[in-house]
C-alpha cells in the first residue's frame, strides 16, 4: 500500500504548487498564495484528526511543553519555505522551481548533522557533491551572459536553496513534535501535530497579511475556487506522506517520492506550456540522481 500512497502524495504536492503558481501569477501576492494553502487546509485537517481519533477509539494526545518548540519552529520555517518556492516561480519555470525545492533532501543531511549529530557516509558525501553540481547547472539563468559568478549567484538560486533549507528544518521540527506526544498511534500523533501547526500557521499569516498587505486576505477569500483546491491538495498530500511513512521506511518513501520531479515536468509542459533548456535538463538529471543516491544510502 505504501507505493500508491506515496505516488498520490507526490502528485498532490505537485498539484498544490501548480495551483499556487497560478494564484501567484494571476491574482495573489506571494504571501496570499502561501496563506491560501494553510487557510483552506487547516479546517479539513482538524476535522480529519477528530474523526480519526473517534473512529479509532483513541483519546486526543496530551501536548507536552517541548512539543511547542518543535512544532512552532517547524510551522514558521514551512511558511518561509513555501513563500520561497512561490516567489521562485516568478523567476524560473515550474519544473526547475520544484527541483530547487527538492534540495531539502540534501539540506536535511546538514540539519541532521547539526541538530542530531548524525554523520554521512562516503557515498552520502559524494551525493552532496553531485547535488552541488546540479544546483550550479540549474542556477545559471536561460540565455545567461556576463561573469559566471553573477549568473550562478542570483535571486532564483538563493530562493531555491533557502526553500530547501527551511523545508529541511521544518521536517526535523515536525518529527520532533510528533515524537514528543506520548499517546496515540503514529498516524494519530502525526495528524494531531499537523492540525495544531496549521492552526498556528493560519493565525500567524493572517496577522502578517493584515499588517503588511491590507486587503490580501479578502483576495484569498475571493479566490476560494482555486485557493480551496490548494487547501484540499495540501491536506491530501500531507496526509499521504504521513501515512506512507507509517507503512514503509523513510528512505524508500523519499526515493519513490522523487517521482514528483517527473510530475512537475509534465505539469509545467501541459499546464503552463513551459520548455526546459538543455542546461536545465542536465541540472534536473544531475540533481535528481544526487537526491536519489542520498536517500538510498542514508
Amino acid at each position: 500500500m505504501w507505493i500508491p500512497v506515496t505516488l498520490l502524495a507526490a502528485f498532490a504536492q505537485t498539484l498544490r504548487f501548480a495551483l499556487q503558481k497560478r494564484l501567484r501569477g494571476a491574482e495573489l501576492s506571494t504571501g496570499g498564495a502561501t496563506f491560501a494553502r494553510f487557510l483552506y487546509s487547516a479546517p479539513l485537517i482538524s476535522i480529519m484528526a477528530w474523526v480519526y481519533s473517534r473512529a479509532s477509539g483513541q483519546a486526543l494526545p496530551q501536548v507536552p511543553a517541548r512539543f511547542w518548540a518543535y512544532a512552532l519552529s517547524g510551522g514558521i520555517t514551512q511558511i518561509l519555505a513555501t513563500m520561497c518556492v512561490v516567489a521562485l516561480f516568478a523567476h524560473r519555470n515550474f519544473a526547475v522551481g520544484i527541483t530547487f525545492k527538492k534540495t531539502e533532501v540534501l539540506m536535511s543531511v546538514l540539519v541532521g548533522l547539526v541538530v542530531l549529530g548524525e554523520g554521512v557516509s562516503g557515498l552520502g558525501l559524494l551525493a552532496m557533491v553531485l547535488g552541488l553540481a546540479g544546483v550550479v547547472l540549474l542556477s545559471d539563468p536561460p540565455g545567461g551572459t556576463g561573469p559566471w559568478h553573477r549568473r550562478i549567484v542570483n535571486r532564483a538560486t538563493g530562493l531555491g536553496l533557502l526553500s530547501g533549507l527551511f523545508f529541511a528544518i521544518s521536517g526535523v521540527g515536525y518529527r520532533g513534535a510528533a515524537l514528543s506526544l506520548s499517546s496515540g498511534d503514529a498516524f494519530q500523533r502525526a495528524v494531531c501535530s499537523l492540525a495544531i501547526v496549521t492552526a498556528f500557521q493560519v493565525t500567524v499569516m493572517a496577522i502578517w497579511l493584515a499588517w503588511r498587505e491590507p486587503g490580501e486576505i479578502a483576495k484569498v477569500l475571493a479566490a476560494w475556487r482555486v485557493a480551496g483546491l490548494v487547501g484540499l491538495a495540501s491536506m491530501v498530500g500531507s496526509t499521504c506522506w504521513f501515512t506512507a511513512f507509517t507503512l514503509q521506511t523513510v528512505a524508500y518513501v523519499n526515493a519513490l517520492g522523487q517521482v514528483e520531479l517527473l510530475f512537475s515536468l509534465a505539469m509545467g509542459a501541459f499546464a503552463f506550456h513551459e520548455t526546459i533548456s538543455r542546461r536545465e535538463w542536465q541540472g534536473l538529471g544531475v540533481l535528481s540522481a544526487s537526491i536519489l543516491m542520498l536517500v538510498l544510502v542514508a
